[in-house]
């Protein structure tokens, strides 16, 4: 299993659901910077991205609808990274779940460097990846 180890400003980690997002943004130090929810469109993401821009690595768990957020990445130079969703159930399962939570842990076990990665496939392989997955 690989980890992501690379040190940023800022840390942002997100909940991914098909409607809507919650994102995390810690500093250096692990505090807390931005927490909150927001519709999932490339547009309010960007807008809560701006400040940080050159300065966040964006981390969410490999779940159905991350190709959209990978791609809006891409062609705004963010820094992404996508979590092995097995391994990052095992780090941080515990009692209380919900989406505030499970993205305050994608952020910090980011910053940690704890963050279990998977393979970012490229969008020209994708639809490839999908037909093998079935």
């Amino acid at each position: 299993m690989r980890f992501y180890t690379n040190k940023h400003p800022f840390y942002c980690g997100i909940d991914l659901h098909a409607r809507s997002l919650y994102v995390c943004i810690l500093d250096d130090d692990g505090q807390t910077v931005l927490h909150k929810e927001i519709k999932a469109k490339p547009e309010p993401l960007f807008d809560l991205l701006t400040p940080y821009l050159g300065n966040v690595v964006l981390g969410v768990e490999c779940m159905h609808c991350w190709y959209w957020i990978s791609d809006f990445c891409h062609e705004h130079n963010i820094d992404f990274i996508l979590g092995h969703a097995l391994y990052m159930k095992a780090i941080h399962g515990g009692k209380a779940k919900n989406d505030r939570i499970d993205s305050y842990k994608i952020a910090h076990l980011i910053r940690g460097g704890n963050f279990p990665l998977a393979y970012v496939y490229p969008a020209e392989m994708r639809a490839t990846r999908d037909l093998l997955r079935r």
